[in-house]
């Protein structure tokens, strides 16, 4: 829309905004009558509470190896999902309407029911989306019923947003080339982050520690930010001023780019990052190409890897490159996906990314950067905006199956979100001014027990399994500790049945502890040697 492009020109030389004291009174009737309270400020989990949750890849070995049954949820046999739309309400100020350009729900499950959306203007609402809205009222009265409080963040468009500690602080991206840190309670800017010299467009924090976030802008870099390091020299009345820890420039380049001095800023900007669970690495996407980087922040010299959907042929002359409006991930931070302007969503496997995406899915426009998608937290689905005017939803088991289709908007549909919490619940919003709260519908399959539901592979045996299995012995000994924990593994009836085959030096050589062999296993991710002691994505790369 015209509004976009004209904010997008004016981010990069506005001035810093002045912080605003215009909020709504307590007694505004924008409030609901009970307003929703937010939790007591929180400090950042602590060194020793991060140790005791393990690292991510022995939890992903240890449901591997034991099993794990995931939380239910319905089991659609041949059917499409379907929503049904809660209510919608209109983005605006003082009787102006404006474009939204982000939401998101809280994170903790107390909160998870109120959404935060930014515009264009610089404005952050919070609305109640369990607010009950009537179709027979106006847009604007169901506005003003579900809406909790707004107050003017900056004086320029908020690209992004996002909740951290325990939803008392909120983290605002905006074209002002600033990050603002909010007291959600008292609506007050308590730190400035300062450092980009471009629209700031997306923004990831730490999966366990909120003092950490990464941050990319449209001119071409992404930077690191520690919360706790406060630049006491430099100070914008009482808002305390933070510098980045680290920043990477140029970080995404076409091959044309890195030929010339000066590029244009739309082709180098990064349009998207996110903070991997690994807790130290962190992948990035640009509008330049369809390239996704991943990066470990303990050495940022260059990247780890790099994926794209492109097929690398030395034969093909042109090769059309599509860039990246959005990156997305799992609460468990096994899969990614990427949104492409070649109108695909593409899904990447974090373990195996030499192996490129594992499915795509198709049926959306992508036609804007501000056309965004989000994978489900329970990874089971995909939601995204699109500019046709609908929203969709594949069902990741069934990237055959037609999505469904959300029709409502009368616009682009550009943000949109999962609610972490109360399952079956999305927003979305578009450049008809409205944001919409959308939920499953319940009809579904009497089998409410999907075939997946208990998740049990086997993907490394301890040793004496290992050596029973292929030797065809039944001996079992009840006083080994590895057995006794493993006992409930189910075996697949084949291999159990057939004696092994081959000559008895083929047996020694399979029974043979080879630590080559074992580090091109899947395995050897989730269980690296002793020796190397790999924790994240970096040290797999660098040894495959």
């Amino acid at each position: 829309s015209s509004h976009k492009s004209h904010f997008e020109s004016r981010g990069s030389s506005i001035k810093l905004q002045k912080t605003s004291t215009s909020f709504l009174s307590p007694s505004s009737s924008s409030f609901p009558q009970s307003p929703p309270s937010f939790p007591p400020l929180m400090e950042a989990p602590s060194s020793s509470s991060r140790c005791r949750s393990g690292s991510f890849f022995q939890d992903i070995r240890s449901r591997e190896l034991n099993g794990f049954r995931v939380r239910k949820r319905p089991y659609y046999e041949d059917s499409k999902l379907q929503f049904a739309e809660m209510g919608e309400v209109a983005v605006e100020h003082n009787g102006d309407e404006t474009p939204p350009l982000a939401i998101s729900f809280c994170k903790t499950a107390k909160n998870a029911h109120i959404l935060a959306v930014s515009d264009e203007e610089g404005y952050l609402s919070l609305f109640d989306s369990r607010r009950k809205l009537s179709s027979a009222t106006t847009r604007l009265e169901n506005t003003g019923k579900a809406r909790i409080t707004e107050w003017v963040a900056h004086q320029n468009a908020i690209f992004d947003i996002r909740w951290i500690k325990d939803d008392a602080r909120i983290l605002t991206a905006s074209g002002d080339q600033s990050i603002q840190l909010w007291d959600v309670q008292g609506k007050k800017c308590i730190g400035v982050l300062l450092g980009h010299t471009g629209s700031v467009k997306s923004l990831s924090s730490h999966p366990t520690n909120s003092d950490l976030l990464v941050s990319g802008s449209r001119d071409g870099s992404f930077a690191l930010w520690d919360l706790r390091c406060q630049n006491t020299s430099t100070r914008r009345s009482t808002e305390t001023c933070i510098s980045s820890t680290a920043m990477v420039k140029r970080a995404h380049l076409s091959a044309q780019a890195k030929r010339v001095r000066r590029t244009k800023t739309a082709s180098t900007s990064i349009t998207s990052v996110l903070y991997l669970k690994d807790e130290v690495s962190i992948a990035t996407a640009g509008a330049v190409d369809s390239i996704v980087k991943f990066w470990d922040t303990r050495n940022l010299k260059s990247q780890v890897t790099q994926v794209s959907p492109q097929p690398k042929s030395s034969t093909e002359k042109v090769n059309i490159m599509h860039g990246i409006s959005s990156l997305s991930q799992d609460s468990n931070g096994m899969f990614l996906t990427a949104s492409c302007m070649d109108n695909r969503i593409y899904l990447y496997n974090v373990l195996q990314l030499q192996k490129g995406p594992v499915q795509s899915f198709t049926g959306c426009q992508i036609e804007s950067f501000f056309v965004k998608s989000v994978i489900s937290p329970d990874a089971s689905s995909i939601l995204s905006g699109s500019s046709d005017g609908n929203a969709y939803v594949w069902q990741v088991e069934r990237p055959q199956m037609d999505p469904t289709v959300l029709k409502g908007h009368d616009g682009e549909v550009t943000a949109v979100d999962w609610c972490p919490s109360e399952e079956g619940k999305i927003a979305t919003c578009a450049d008809d001014f409205t944001v919409r709260v959308w939920n499953a519908e319940t009809s579904y399959s009497s089998s409410s027990r999907s075939p997946t539901s208990i998740r049990r592979r086997i993907m490394n045996l301890p040793s004496r399994e290992q050596r029973q299995l292929n030797l065809g012995s039944e001996e079992k000994d009840s006083s080994d500790p590895e057995e006794a924990m493993n006992h409930h593994i189910t075996l697949p009836t084949s291999e159990s049945i057939m004696p092994p085959m081959g000559t008895p030096e083929a047996q020694k050589k399979r029974l043979h502890h080879d630590p080559k062999s074992a580090m091109k296993s899947p395995s050897s991710v989730l269980n690296p040697p002793s020796s190397l002691k790999r924790k994240t994505i970096r040290d797999y790369f660098l040894t495959a």
